[in-house]
């Protein structure tokens, strides 16, 4: 069910019974038209109450359309909308630029992809050194051949063995793969050996066969002495020398170690050192190493270069 309507409209005045008036000035009528009397048809006036007014409402005129500009007001409408468009582009762009987001992309030099040997050394300008002599002939005996160096050596009964491994180590990471060796002690560090052991290090920039046997040679002899060894450590040197090995020009770093590790029994070793051009890009770097507690082996290392040939 629903509510009770109201008794009179909620947004009307209530108001007693009687005449109307319409608010004065509206439509040109007044109190008294009409020949309608105070005390017409018996209504009086002496109610003492005042007549309620109905306001006219205002007219509201309807909004007028929005219209383009013409005419010259065109132009400049339009022109400075232009103008405005510009100005923030040109912002834009500038930001950008003074961020470096827009900057021309600068290529990077491109990295040096020489090896290390050729990084440090550079090939002599000079033509090549050629071999000298002829050919030596192969020594009789048992002989270590590495193919990938390019030379041969001796080799030695027990208690020499074949080395069996691949072994980087140092600045240079000289790739010693063939050999021979044996183990001399073992300690905290681990194995101590005696070594005999070749490698082919690249040593120049693409095919080139142009080799700072100087350079070079020291570098290797360099690298063993910081990277194989106890440190610090003193040389002793014997042999630093251009020479012939096999026919072929070697640069030979001969030298002795001194130093102390906590734990070895070994405080010296009898090094060599040599660096062979064997008219390849990679040079043969051979290197032979005795500890002090097994000096009765140090004359290998004299006989070892002796016995060099190239393959």
């Amino acid at each position: 069910m629903t509510a009770k309507p109201p008794s009179s409209a909620p947004d009307r005045p209530a108001f007693p019974a009687g005449r109307v008036g319409v608010a004065s000035g509206a439509s040109g009528v007044a109190s008294g038209a009409s020949g309608v009397a105070s005390g017409a048809s018996g209504v009086a006036s002496d109610a003492g109450t005042d007549l309620p007014v109905w306001h006219v409402p205002e007219v509201v005129e309807p909004a007028r359309r929005w219209q383009m500009p013409t005419g010259r007001r065109a132009l400049f409408w339009y022109g400075g909308a232009a103008g405005l468009v510009l100005v923030i582009g040109l912002a834009v762009v500038l930001t950008f630029l003074l961020s470096g987001e827009l900057a021309p992309s600068r290529a990077k030099p491109p990295s040096d992809v020489r090896p290390p040997l050729a990084r440090l050394c550079p090939a002599p300008t000079g033509p090549n050194e050629p071999p000298s002599g002829a050919p030596l002939s192969v020594p009789r005996g048992p002989r270590t051949t590495d193919e990938t160096a390019g030379i041969s050596y001796a080799s030695y009964g027990a208690p020499w063995e074949p080395w069996p491994l691949l072994w980087k180590m140092g600045t240079l990471e000289v790739p010693y793969g063939v050999g021979q060796h044996f183990v001399t002690e073992t300690y905290g560090g681990g194995d101590y050996h005696a070594s005999i052991l070749s490698a082919a290090v690249p040593a120049t920039v693409n095919d080139s066969t142009a080799i700072d046997l100087e350079c070079t040679g020291r570098q290797v002899a360099a690298d063993v002495r910081a990277e194989y060894y106890p440190q610090p450590n003193e040389m002793e040197l014997m042999r630093d020398e251009r020479t012939v090995l096999g026919g072929r020009p070697a640069w030979v770093t001969k030298f002795r170690l001194h130093f102390n590790e906590d734990g070895l029994r070994a405080k010296d070793e009898l090094v060599a050192v040599a660096l062979i051009d064997v008219g390849r890009p990679t040079a043969a770097v051979l290197y032979v190493s005795i500890p002090g507690t097994h000096s009765q082996w140090d004359y290998v290392v004299d006989e070892a270069l002796a016995s060099v040939r190239p393959t």
